[in-house]
């Protein structure tokens, strides 16, 4: 491979296993099949749960294309100096090795899997409301978040843990880098969390049940994939089906103190159950009311919770209910605008989908008051000190406390 090579992907994931693609073993690098042997292996631990995977695979991807073709090394050779140069070169890539639209890594023709030749390791994004102004990504002002700073701290840490715990290597240049690191800054407090106004909230949910009472079948669904979000914080994630898990009207039931409960597989492939409101169990029922379903479940129902629109089966596609809840996001962005609500209307065309997660816990520790260490079982947080992120009581008081200062 020469220098100036545009990366071409490694790694492939269909039907839910990743693949290695064999014309990349290039003969011109001698120590190509055996880095990807080790960074396939690596991988494939992670199969069971396809978003970490991904996320993964392209940092580490990211890592072998830069230690082929640029420092011209093997990636067991690569030493801390090598690991500062690779993060300061994904700060400031090569034109050439960014793309400003996310495309798919491979093609099909004639059966056979290519790899697309628009895909680049790195993407160049605007947000939402630049791309609602007819504004377009530029290459030249790609830009690497701390956040994925961070996150690639973790990923390459991790990954060269592995290769010593295997006997493969006996150092990791990236924990030498983190004890004096100049890429992290440090943070006095934690970044707000991203959530809807009680104005864009109450806009969304008015306006969504429109939509389904103008559309409803199409639109009954995402009122209650809304619903569930705010109500009982679930990730897109969990509502589709995969390898893992696929929820089912079952999983919804009473126990022995008529109290409803959900349960899920999420993030970490962490099983939990969650809280279910009057207000949900309301929502489920309108839900199968529209399935032509009995109001509540029966114990061990198999019935998908989000059954496609055509065909058979539960939903698989992730993309298919962004896309859903994204048109009642776009509707309400209008409808604030034509209230005269300009700003509001501005941040709604830039919220995501997450941020339904994040009101639903945020309004439910700030507004109702809800135990903090309720909502973290509930939301599936790993620690309580996550969970009290969300707290903004502390902000509050301080914001309070000097609001009215005069000169």
């Amino acid at each position: 491979m020469k220098k100036n090579s545009i990366p071409k992907p490694i790694f492939d994931f269909m039907d839910h296993q990743i693949l290695v693609t064999a014309f990349l073993h290039d003969p011109s690098i001698s120590f190509a099949n055996n880095d990807i042997e080790i960074t396939y292996k690596f991988l494939k631990q992670y199969g069971d749960n396809q978003a970490t995977l991904l996320n993964y695979r392209k940092e580490i991807e990211r890592l072998v294309h830069w230690s082929w073709l640029i420092a011209k090394k093997s990636i067991l050779d690569l030493r801390r100096e090598d690991i500062e140069n690779f993060i300061k070169f994904c700060q400031k890539p090569l034109e050439r090795w960014i793309g400003t639209k996310i495309v798919s890594r491979y093609i099909t023709k004639d059966s056979q899997r290519l790899p697309n030749p628009e895909w680049r390791p790195f993407i160049a994004t605007i947000s939402k409301t630049e791309i609602s102004k007819g504004n377009k990504p530029r290459k030249d002002e790609y830009m690497l978040s701390q956040k994925s700073v961070k996150t690639m701290f973790v990923i390459l840490g991790s990954f060269y843990t592995y290769l010593i715990n295997e006997n493969i290597s006996e150092i990791n240049p990236v924990l030498q880098i983190r004890q004096k690191s100049k890429f992290l800054r440090k943070q006095q407090n934690s970044n707000k969390i991203p959530c809807l106004s009680e104005m864009q909230w109450q806009c969304l949910i008015k306006t969504t049940r429109k939509m389904a009472e103008i559309n409803p079948d199409r639109h009954q669904r995402t009122l209650f994939i809304i619903t569930a979000m705010y109500l009982m914080y679930l990730r897109i994630s969990e509502f589709v089906a995969s390898d893992r898990w696929t929820p089912v009207m079952g999983h919804f039931y009473k126990d022995g103190n008529s109290n409803w409960w959900f349960i899920t597989v999420g993030k970490g492939n962490k099983e939990r159950n969650i809280t279910v409101s009057d207000s949900m169990l309301e929502a489920l029922k309108q839900w199968r009311k529209q399935l032509g379903l009995s109001l509540l479940p029966s114990p061990n129902e198999q019935h998908p919770l989000i059954p496609k629109s055509k065909g058979q089966g539960a939903v698989t596609s992730i993309r298919m209910i962004r896309q859903l809840i994204q048109e009642c996001f776009d509707a309400t962005t209008n409808e604030l605008a034509k209230k005269g609500e300009q700003e509001e209307s501005t941040t709604m065309a830039s919220a995501t989908v997450h941020w339904l997660r994040h009101t639903g816990i945020s309004d439910d520790i700030n507004k109702r008051g809800r135990p903090i260490i309720h909502v973290r079982d509930d939301a599936g947080h790993a620690s309580i000190a996550t969970t009290d992120q969300y707290n903004d009581s502390v902000l509050r008081e301080r914001h309070s406390s000097g609001k009215k200062k005069k000169i």
